[in-house]
């Protein structure tokens, strides 16, 4: 028995340690976003659905089954660490080619309603929620991603998913996340 928890606690040791060296190796390099005129101009999230869906001029480009906050179902992010994601219309402000995860969209939450309600319940609201592919080396378990909500917060995607997702999503296009 001592065998095994020996040898179970050196292979944690060993995954952690794969997953910090590719956090900082990143993920390659990013895609060119696509011409003006095939780019999203809108993104609506499900989250009871789990779908995500880039518009362009009301009609669909492309739609993705997702994982959420591992709290996804539990309504609106309240403060930072819940894991809920948030809910409400919000910005894609800012990109991350060297993210830990395959590359990452950044939503703009928390918003001046989100930081007012988190401040007056006395707490932070958290931040960082982004769109994101699947933790750096582990692109592999794609196909299983989406069997359970993992993120701590995030919209996660395949990875292939997510180079397309950044090459069709310019930085201010408005996402739409409902329950």
């Amino acid at each position: 028995m001592k065998r095994f928890v020996v040898l179970g606690l050196i292979l944690v040791a060993l995954l952690l340690g794969y997953t910090k060296v590719m956090a900082r190796i990143g993920s390659g390099i990013a895609p060119d976003l696509e011409q003006p005129d095939r780019q999203a101009d809108l993104i609506t999230v499900d989250k009871r659905q789990r779908r995500m869906v880039l518009w362009r001029q009301g009609e669909s480009l492309a739609e993705y089954r997702i994982s959420l906050g591992g709290a996804g179902d539990e309504g609106h992010k309240q403060r930072e660490g819940d894991q809920r994601t948030p809910e409400g219309r919000y910005l894609i402000d800012w990109r991350n080619p060297k993210s830990m995860a395959h590359l990452s969209l950044h939503i703009s939450y928390p918003n001046e309603q989100d930081e007012a309600r988190a401040r007056a319940a006395g707490y932070a609201p958290g931040g960082n929620i982004m769109i994101h592919g699947l933790a750096n080396g582990w692109g592999w378990l794609g196909p299983l991603h989406h069997l359970w909500d993992w993120t701590d917060g995030c919209i996660a995607v395949r990875d292939d998913e997510m180079r397309q997702i950044w090459a069709l999503v310019p930085n201010g296009t408005p996402i739409e996340i409902r329950r």
